[in-house]
Formats: structure tokens, sequence, C-alpha cells
């Protein structure tokens, strides 16, 4: 469907990305992850031309997009964009959001329009919503409108730019059963996101964007499991391991356990997990732990989620605060209630505490 050619974007004398060279077949379900900063987002506005390219070519359905004859508003009908921040028009009831482009752009009558747009309003779960306006939505709501605003143009590909980065992690899980049900229905899609548990879940092919480029693409299989370059491992280790560094005994706690929610959030993990894990940093940053101790928090699991480990590390005495007969009596029996196992350990005048379930 897409063939994509030696591609660069740059700004003045800064490479964005640079010779990218990838193709995307009718079907495919591509997501491309890597850290921020290295041209995700660029890369997928230029498949449309909204960030038109210095350099290189772009095929789409055997059309060239960088030659001036091609008729680049034509092409746009066939490739759906969803924005990070929803891009609904305010002024309009959620129905109009939906039946405008297909009445100003697709000619279709409102009749038919609005046929399409509560069936899709269906698909999304949102049909009670239709005479609803945007800010009367909450984050998840407005991007699965989105989504349907897309679809109801009749699109042959579907382009989603962070998708979830803008919303409440507890409402991530509304728009990736979205994607999910339409990645069924065989809509080829390309996805930026940092949802990993999703990308390894719904994706056909992985592509790792770094240093401006593709560095490594492969099934999810390979990608997230055995990546050949260095890289793309160090990459997909780091995404499973949270940490926290204490630069204040004022730090933000809430900021902490939000954080941490985040990311537990965005790997999937049970509720059970999330609870456990902010309930145990809870006990010990704020009641076990004097602030001006603490000095980091880390927390980590693997692949298969099969245990997880908390390492919280703080100064002071050699001293396990778990053992310590003067440590208060209720938070030691949260902590230990939640542990399968926990190990203290003293060096370099630092303590290190691990909680293991």
């Amino acid at each position: 469907m897409i063939i994509v050619s030696d591609l660069k974007k740059s700004y003045g004398d800064t490479d964005v990305i640079k010779n990218i060279s990838t193709t995307i077949n009718k079907g495919e379900i591509i997501t491309i992850i890597g850290p921020s900063g290295t041209g995700k987002s660029t890369f997928l506005r230029c498949l449309n031309l909204l960030e038109h390219p210095t350099s290189g070519t772009i095929e789409f359905e055997g059309k060239n997009l960088m030659d001036k004859k091609t008729n680049i508003n034509e092409i746009r009908k066939k490739m759906g964009l969803v924005f990070q921040n929803f891009n609904l028009f305010a002024h309009m009831s959620i129905l109009d959001n939906l039946c405008v482009g297909q009445t100003k752009l697709l000619g279709i009558s409102r009749t038919e329009a609005e046929k399409t747009s509560f069936e899709l309003l269906k698909m999304v779960g949102l049909v009670e919503k239709a005479n609803a306006y945007p800010d009367e939505l909450s984050g998840g709501q407005k991007q699965r409108v989105a989504i349907a605003r897309c679809l109801s143009m009749k699109p042959d590909i579907m382009l989603f730019d962070e998708p979830t980065s803008a919303l409440d992690p507890t409402m991530v899980g509304e728009v990736t059963s979205v994607i999910k049900r339409l990645a069924r229905s065989g809509m080829t899609m390309v996805i930026v996101t940092h949802e990993m548990d999703f990308a390894k879940n719904v994706s056909t092919k992985i592509i790792y964007m770094d240093e401006g480029g593709i560095y490594e693409e492969g099934p999810p299989e390979v990608i997230f499991e055995n990546p050949k370059r260095e890289k793309t491992r160090a990459f997909i280790k780091r995404i499973k391991t949270f940490l926290y560094e204490v630069d204040s005994e004022d730090f933000d706690f809430i900021e902490l356990i939000n954080e941490l929610g985040n990311f537990c959030t965005a790997n999937a993990l049970s509720k059970s997990n999330i609870y456990k894990a902010q309930l145990v940093t809870e006990e010990l940053s704020t009641v076990l732990i004097p602030n001006n101790e603490l000095r980091s928090v880390r927390f980590n699991f693997p692949e298969d989620q099969s245990s997880f480990e908390l390492n919280v590390a703080y100064g002071g005495e050699n001293r396990d605060v778990i053992q310590k007969p003067q440590s208060d009596k209720l938070s030691k029996s949260i902590v230990k209630g939640i542990a399968s196992e926990t190990s203290h350990y003293y060096s370099d005048n630092e303590n290190q505490l691990i909680v293991k379930w």
C-alpha cells in the first residue's frame, strides 16, 4: 500500500528523520516505538504530507506523493489520521462532527451520513452521546469520537499519532480496545505509541526508531523477546523498569505514586498488582523511611509478569526498616502481607530494601 524510500526531514541543519525506507502492506498493523525525540510522529505525519519531507519518495497505492501533479487532498481522504489531542470541532455536536466530512468532502447526503455516523458511534460505544458536544465528554470518549470520525471517511489506512498520550491512564483501555477491534476487522494501521503491551498484542510488525531512523524492525515476538541490536534491547529492558530518584526531602510523593501507577498501567499490569506496588511504595516512602533518607524507588518485573520486585534505597545507619522493632507496626504488617519475600543489605552507606511478590 505504501512504499517509503530514503525519506529525510530536516529543519535547518537538524535532521529529524533520515534515510527511512520501509513498506506498509494492506492489512498490516504496524506500531512505531522508541524514545521520545527520535522522529516517530514526524515520520507518521510525512506519510500524508502534513509534514513535507526534505527528500525521498512516498508511494501510496501506486501514486508518488512527492509528484506535484498528485492531488494530495484526494489522497488524504484515504488516509485517516487520529491526533493526540482529538481535534474535534468544539462548536458542533458529536453527530455533526461525524457528518460534516461526509457531506462536504464525500458528497454524501445528510441522511446517509447520519446512518453511517450512528453505526460508527455504536461501534465505539457512544451512540448515546450523538447530541452531546465535545466539552461534555471525557478524554477517552473524545478520542473514540475522533476515531469514528476518521472511519466515517472510509479510509484505506488509519494513522494514529500517540492516540492515548493525552489521556488519563484509566481511559487508555477505552481507546486501545477500539483499535484492537479495528485490527480484527482487517483495517491497515500505522500507530505511534508508548503503550508497549498494546503494541506487542495488536501488531503484525514493530518499527523501533532511534537515531532519527529505523533502527530495527520485525514481528513483535522478535522485537520484544529477542531484539538483535543493542539499543533495541536496552529500550525493551528499560520499559519494564520504573525508577524514581529523590533529590530532596520535600519530594513530591503524589508525583511518585502517580508516575508509578502510569508506568504500571502502560505495561498492562492487573489492578491488583498496581495497587500492591503503589501501597508498598506509600508505606515505605512515607511511613517507614524518613523523607530525608529516601533516595530512590525502583520497580521491575519480567516480560511474563510472573514476579514483581520493588527496591527502595535509603540512607542513614545500617537498618532493615521491616525488621526494626521501633518501626510502625501497621505499615510493616501491610508490607509483609503483600510480600512473598523481603531482603535487605547495606553498602556504601546506603540501605537497599527489596520487596518481592
